[in-house]
């Protein structure tokens, strides 16, 4: 019998090798932002790390962030080796996973004890007024609806995915950006300039009607205006985690306290009522 694998496919990862393969650097804003957010992170733990790692399907970009860094592809398995790292950064390309809870186990496997993990990845919110649009319009002009914007983890879920993953001190947090575009084809040609347009495999391979997009677009402008033009959101979530060590910090066990905070604080303590 044919093997299955566990996790459904999201991505078609030889259209996305190709929409990467044709990237170009017009558009390179976002992950311009998330290097400067990396770089703050790195700064604030104020460690030196001395063998990274960088996780990406844009080398590019980030081959130069850091020197000495092994620069490897996201692939679902990813050519790291066990307890190499003191630091590895999985850079925008998490959202494209099949697995992504896989790829932050691999990640943790390849950290020594103690070692950090940063993710930078596209959250929920991304391009959430052109999956709308293209919704709207799509269900006027074909009767159907088709996969056109590659689902995407919300952050309130992220922070689950590294504890999933076995990494300690979890914390995931987001940065919105909303970009004024000119219409939503100046948004789309930005798309294809990163890399980013539709490599989902359920999508349907025929070619759409030119309608459609035209109606989109008409749609795009009167629901989500911004000034003479059309906005778009970009959400990035950036995650951290460390792998377990026997020297972290590690919360107290409940009940184990042996001041009262009533104390603490100086006041009478205040039986529960209902």
């Amino acid at each position: 019998m044919p093997q299955t694998s566990p996790h459904p496919t999201l991505t078609d990862r030889a259209a996305l090798a190709a929409h990467r393969a044709r990237a170009d650097d017009s558009a390179d804003f976002l992950h311009e932002e998330a290097m400067d957010e990396i770089q703050e992170r790195l700064i604030d733990v104020n460690r030196r790390f001395t063998v990274p790692a960088i996780v990406t399907g844009h080398p590019r970009i980030w081959s130069d962030l850091l020197p000495n860094a092994r620069v490897v592809a996201d692939d679902s398995v990813l050519d790291l080796q066990p307890g190499a790292h003191d630091l590895v950064i999985h850079a925008m390309s998490l959202h494209w996973a099949d697995d992504p809870v896989g790829q932050l186990i691999q990640c943790r496997r390849a950290l020594r004890p103690d070692g950090l993990l940063l993710v930078a990845t596209l959250g929920g919110e991304t391009l959430a007024e052109l999956r709308a649009a293209l919704a709207e319009a799509e269900a006027e002009v074909s009767g159907g609806l088709s996969p056109r914007v590659a689902p995407m983890g919300e952050v309130r879920d992220m922070g689950g995915l590294l504890q999933r993953a076995g990494l300690a001190l979890p914390v995931a947090d987001s940065l919105p950006r909303r970009v004024r575009y000119r219409d939503m084809f100046r948004l789309m040609a930005d798309l294809r300039a990163m890399g980013e347009t539709n490599a989902l495999d359920a999508r349907h391979r025929r070619t759409p009607r030119r309608a459609l997009f035209a109606r989109a677009a008409q749609i795009y402008g009167k629901a989500f205006p911004d000034a003479d033009g059309i906005r778009a959101t970009f959400e990035m979530i950036f995650l951290t985690g460390w792998a377990p060590s026997a020297d972290q910090p590690k919360p107290l066990r409940p009940g184990s306290a042996t001041a009262r905070l009533a104390d603490a604080l100086g006041v009478p303590e205040q039986g529960s009522e209902r």
